[in-house]
């Protein structure tokens, strides 16, 4: 068979021309891609602009659009290592590369899949509030996988400065994030067609000023005066407890501190007092003098602490991460044991496999979870408690404040990341949470950063980082439920099946297009995406 000779008429893709327009546009793509990846992390704290947010997800829409879910992959890959690769950049700071980069493809890799789905559901008619729901899947999936989930990178943690915070009493964090791509991905199709693009820019917004009015701050439940310690450690990094007995030292001291200050009318009185997570690495049960030092702190300030500290079960001989409640003239009555573990950190997944890769896996802990929600009651207060990791939970959080919380309290150890960005981002997350269930928070941290957070999410009183410190104010008690409270998963549950329902009918609507039409003649094949196979 002789070849058909190249006529005028051959199609543009096979020309030399179109071949370089094709790589330039992909390149663009990449480009555009990395950009609102980027524009995504400099919207976290601690930086404020929370409005790049919606600008990188603009960009993302613009992307995505009419591509097929292969590109809609790759394009994403870049979009998330973009994003994630500098959010994360603190799980490396004493460990190297072999921790941050890992975590950082895989979390890219996840928001790879749903950016694979929105581009999908970019062909249907108003896509742009198809694929904000498919966002939204996309984050429950990485909250639950792999090793129970890691939500670090949740879009409505970047947002405790902005517009679409009130949100969160609505709908918790999942409304925040939908609300955000929403905006974005309408700016993206602006130029396709006002008729949705403008609803999907302006109604997130109209309805986040909306819902400003019912985020609630008065004090239902009465007042509660609250302290929170901040001991600081010897130095940062992973060895920050070799010198347990130090850190303990350090808190006590701080409280003795505050006491002398409350005795000399310097400062108000505390109702109750937290310390952080680790603030005794020392098992208080096991160690006589680590109690008698304790006990000693409680005795002076004359109010009870919820004291952070590593305790080894009598049963299994296991560790396990607990807040003890030390009460004046008593002494230990109650704990609290943290729920949701630290992969990597607390626990180590596949330990004999990973060692493979490098010993240091071997610092990892072996710690038992708990399964109890219920916080303390400490004076007037009844106090949820979610240490460090947990307040990065939905689920977690809100089970601990319907136990019957007033009251948030964040026991935290940040130690170990040093002066990285990571102790904002988990402040930010405290002032979500804060909104979220319309109660104060108490955040205390070891090396800071440790703060007091009002019902609607604005911080009165912070610590700097490395730096002994207390913080008394009194704060509001409120019993209210929020919406968000109210409804739990379900807002998050019924956008993600939206969402799934969108690419279930993308996708059956994309095989019929590319059916072959009955008595048409090879190549000619109709397809939604132009000739097929094309990317």
């Amino acid at each position: 068979m002789v070849a058909a000779p190249v006529t005028p008429d051959q199609p543009a893709a096979d020309t030399p021309h179109a071949r370089r327009r094709d790589v330039r546009g992909t390149l663009l793509r990449v480009l555009l891609a990395a950009a609102g990846g980027a524009a995504v992390f400099l919207s976290f704290p601690p930086r404020t602009t929370w409005w790049l947010a919606p600008l990188g997800f603009a960009a993302l829409g613009v992307v995505l659009h009419g591509r097929r879910a292969r590109a809609g992959f790759g394009l994403g890959l870049v979009w998330g290592l973009a994003f994630m690769a500098p959010l994360l950049r603190w799980t490396g700071e004493f460990v190297g590369l072999i921790a941050w980069l890992p975590l950082a493809l895989l979390c890219a890799v996840l928001v790879a899949v749903g950016t694979a789905a929105m581009a999908v559901v970019s062909r249907l008619p108003g896509a742009p509030l198809w694929m904000a729901l498919v966002w939204v899947a996309d984050e429950a999936l990485r909250s639950v996988v792999p090793f129970g989930g890691f939500p670090w990178g949740k879009i409505a943690f970047g947002q405790p400065e902005g517009w679409y915070l009130p949100l969160a009493a609505l709908g918790g964090a999942p409304l925040v994030g939908f609300a955000v791509a929403l905006t974005g991905l309408g700016a993206a199709h602006l130029a396709r067609g006002p008729k949705v693009a403008v609803p999907a820019v302006v109604l997130p917004v109209a309805a986040a000023l909306a819902a400003a009015p019912l985020v609630h701050t008065d004090p239902d439940q009465g007042t509660a005066t609250v302290a929170a310690i901040q001991g600081n450690v010897p130095r940062a990094g992973l060895d920050f407890n070799a010198q347990r007995r130090a850190v303990l030292d350090n808190h006590v001291a701080r409280t003795l501190q505050l006491a002398a200050d409350v005795d000399a009318g310097r400062a108000p009185h505390p109702d109750l007092v937290v310390w952080p997570e680790n603030s005794s690495d020392i098992d208080p049960f096991r160690n006589v003098d680590a109690a008698k030092q304790i006990q000693r702190a409680v005795e002076a300030i004359r109010a009870p602490i919820a004291v952070g500290a590593v305790v080894v079960d009598p049963d299994d001989k296991l560790p396990r991460n607990t807040i003890v409640l030390y009460q004046p003239g008593v002494g230990p009555t109650d704990t609290y044991t943290k729920r949701q573990l630290q992969p990597f950190g607390e626990t180590m997944p596949y330990r004999d496999f990973f060692r493979l890769f490098t010993d240091a896996v071997d610092r990892a802990g072996n710690f038992q979870p708990g399964t109890d929600p219920r916080g303390f009651t400490m004076g007037p207060a009844r106090v949820a408690l979610d240490t460090c990791y947990e307040v990065a939970f939905d689920g977690v959080v809100r089970d601990s404040v319907t136990a019957g919380a007033n009251l948030i309290a964040i026991p935290t150890n940040n130690a170990t990341f040093g002066y990285t960005e990571m102790t904002y981002q988990q402040l930010a997350m405290s002032r979500v949470r804060a909104v979220e269930h319309g109660k104060a928070v108490v955040v205390a941290a070891t090396s800071g950063v440790s703060a007091l957070v009002a019902p609607d999410g604005s911080v009165t009183h912070r610590t700097g980082l490395f730096t002994p410190d207390a913080l008394v104010a009194t704060v509001p008690l409120r019993g209210e439920a929020t919406l968000a409270t109210r409804l739990g998963a379900g807002p998050e549950w019924v956008m993600t099946a939206l969402g799934l329902t969108a690419v279930a009918i993308a996708l059956t609507v994309t095989r019929r297009r590319t059916r072959p039409t009955p008595g048409a003649g090879a190549g000619e094949e109709e397809t939604d995406g132009g000739p097929a196979g094309a990317a």
